[in-house]
């Protein structure tokens, strides 16, 4: 599994904490940056290039930190198969890999501590897609709305 991260001015440390820990952990891990904090940096230009890794299958999964988690989200969901969560605890860290098939966890370095990221990163990683019926009807649901409304 390759594991891709990235963040903001708002997320840098945390980003630079989290991804000597991954590494520590055995992953495979490709940063996206951003590489130097810039404190006037903005969260779309970091996530667009991780979130394309995702959608073309160069990342398994993915990591975005901005300062609430919010806009990391909103801009890796406009990604077509992508589907980013912003994700504060650790039963939703799980949950949603394994009934949506998330695949770009997204957290919030103003809002929550690095430990409790690692907790739910660690939920994250080790969670399957369920694949039954009903989680696979809904996420069929999903892409055809995706399929709808984003153009790619």
């Amino acid at each position: 599994m390759t594991i891709g991260i990235a963040a903001d001015h708002a997320g840098f440390a945390q980003k630079n904490e989290l991804l000597k820990m991954l590494t520590d952990a055995g992953y495979e891990v490709k940063d996206f940056g951003a590489y130097t904090y810039d404190s006037v940096d903005d969260y779309p230009d970091v996530v667009l290039p991780l979130a394309e890794a995702v959608s073309s299958g160069e990342i398994t999964k993915g990591i975005a930190v901005c300062g609430s988690g919010v806009g990391v989200s909103v801009a890796a969901n406009k990604v077509p198969g992508v589907r980013a969560a912003l994700v504060m605890e650790t039963y939703s860290g799980h949950q949603g890999v394994e009934h949506d098939d998330m695949n770009l966890l997204c957290l919030g370095g103003r809002v929550i501590g690095v430990v409790l990221m690692w907790e739910i990163i660690q939920a994250y990683l080790k969670a399957n897609y369920d694949g039954g019926e009903r989680f696979q009807r809904r996420l069929d649901k999903v892409i055809a709305i995706e399929n709808k409304y984003i153009k790619s």
